[in-house]
Formats: C-alpha cells, structure tokens, sequence
C-alpha cells in the first residue's frame, strides 16, 4: 500500500494551495480518508478527514479555510488550502484508514511553508 502526497510548496501568507494523495494497492472507496500535520517537536494533528460517504469534519483553526474532497475513480483525496497563515506551516501527511478492518496506512509527507 503506498500513499503519495503532493502539492507542498512555499506560498506567502493569504494565498492557497492544493495538496494531492493518491493512494495505490488498495481499494479507495471504502476507506476514511484524513490529513494530518506536524511541526518538529509537536504532535501530528488532524487537520480534516472525509468519510467514504463523503462527510467531512475539521479541526476548528482550519474549519472555513480548508476544504477535502476525494476522487474515487482516481483514488486521491484532495486538501484544498485558501487563507494560509504562517501558523500553516508543517508537513503534512494523508492517511487512510479502513474501520472496519482496523487498518491504517500514512503516506510520506508534504512540506508546506507560509511564510509572513
């Protein structure tokens, strides 16, 4: 199973970006999909996740800001990032996870830097 996130860049504050992760081996549609974030020395957090009905949910400091979306038929989950801020700032990881199974898969990373 591999994940592959895309998108990262550096962007001034107040401008977007779009994060891509498509994933591969195995079967998209049923999983929970979500985008994490780390900064060195804090703990990943969740930044939003999207079920596979298509609900989305989102940490309160990005809720009007981000948006997830997910193609089935191309096996990628999107973050759509309007407003960024210099607290943005992190790497961020996408993840799936199948709840029925109790599995969990993460991909590599994307780095994201606003700066001010």
């Amino acid at each position: 199973v591999q994940l592959q996130a895309s998108g990262g860049g550096l962007v001034q504050a107040g401008e977007s970006l779009r994060l891509s992760c498509t994933t591969s081996g195995l079967i998209f549609r049923p999983n929970e999909m979500g985008w994490y974030r780390q900064v060195p020395g804090k703990q990943r957090e969740l930044v939003g996740r999207i079920t596979s009905g298509g609900s989305t949910d989102y940490d309160y400091s990005v809720k009007g800001r981000f948006t997830i979306s997910r193609d089935n038929a191309k096996n990628t989950v999107y973050l759509e990032m309007n407003a960024l801020k210099p607290e943005d700032t992190a790497v961020y990881y996408c993840n799936a996870r199948n709840i029925m199974r109790n599995q969990d898969w993460w991909g590599q990373g994307t780095l994201v830097t606003v700066s001010s």
